[in-house]
């Protein structure tokens, strides 16, 4: 049995773990609720604004004709993956860099001659496909997470528009956590361009009795690039809520266990001192016993 300095010097140890723990899942919950209410308040309107392009524009042809609707051979695929900038939140990176290396594997089995581009947002993605051979970072951008505005979302997603429309890359995807609640997160990809089929919406009815002002082609022109920013904006929402709520799972269960550890310590350390008491006391009673006889 460990001696009593070992078993204190472990008790103080996992103590002090455990108050780590039970604070950070106390600063995770604090983040996910202001997280949450962000991405919930988001999604019906996100959800509006795909139903309002679905009105405005007439056809599929229609949409082809638009630049972030444009169909070509797939030679250049990006992906934008989302992890967080931190560790200790359970299986939620590593369950995201799974998923793009099977992408990745599964768009380059279709056809060897695909080039798979990641573009990367969080510290924990960057520095893992930075080594991995087969797969170019163009771009890492960890930064976002310390300041998730829409006017930040809106530059990088200015930019990957940019890499589409000029024809750079064929199609870009992206990879990320979507948030349902504090214990789960559901890995999801998404085609971010081009833009897909109208017809999705069947429960829609297209209305060709508009009076638009200013023209309808302006109107199509300006809502596209809004619902491009609006959707990158939602799945960098769900990432960052999906992260604390995580993080919060995972330091709860830390503390639970670091619970469970430091009772079953506190009592080998019971243990341990009582079975040092009673040597003492029969040490005592055998040399008491010696002198008497």
């Amino acid at each position: 049995m460990a001696n009593l300095k070992e078993v204190r010097n472990r008790i103080a140890s996992v103590g002090s773990t455990m108050q780590i723990t039970s604070a950070m899942k106390m600063v995770s919950a604090s983040k996910l609720r202001r997280a949450q209410n962000a991405v919930v308040a988001l999604r019906p309107y996100s959800k509006l604004l795909s139903n309002v392009i679905s009105n405005i524009m007439e056809d599929n042809v229609e949409l082809m004709e638009s630049p972030y609707g444009r169909s070509a051979e797939i030679d250049n695929v990006l992906i934008l993956v989302l992890t967080s900038n931190k560790g200790l939140c359970g299986g939620f990176n590593t369950n995201i860099i799974k998923e793009v290396k099977s992408r990745i594997k599964e768009i380059s089995n279709q056809d060897k001659y695909t080039k798979v581009d990641v573009m990367s947002f969080g510290k924990k993605s960057s520095e893992h496909f930075s080594k991995l051979k087969g797969c170019d970072i163009i771009k890492m951008q960890d930064n976002i997470w310390d300041d998730l505005t829409f006017e930040n979302v809106t530059k990088i997603t200015q930019e990957v528009m940019e890499l589409f429309v000029s024809e750079k890359y064929d199609k870009v995807e992206i990879i990320y956590n979507k948030f349902k609640n504090a214990t789960t997160q559901i890995i999801s990809r998404e085609e971010f361009l081009p833009l897909g089929s109208l017809n999705d919406n069947q429960d829609q009815i297209i209305n060709k009795y508009y009076i638009f002002e200013p023209s309808r082609e302006e109107i199509i022109e300006n809502i596209i690039p809004q619902a491009l920013k609006i959707q990158m904006f939602r799945c960098m929402l769900d990432s960052f809520a999906a992260e604390h709520g995580a993080r919060m799972t995972a330091m709860h269960k830390a503390t639970d266990n670091a619970e469970g550890l430091l009772k079953d310590l506190k009592l080998s350390y019971n243990k341990a001192r009582q079975a040092a008491i009673t040597n003492e006391i029969l040490e005592i009673s055998s040399g008491a016993e010696a002198l008497n006889g």
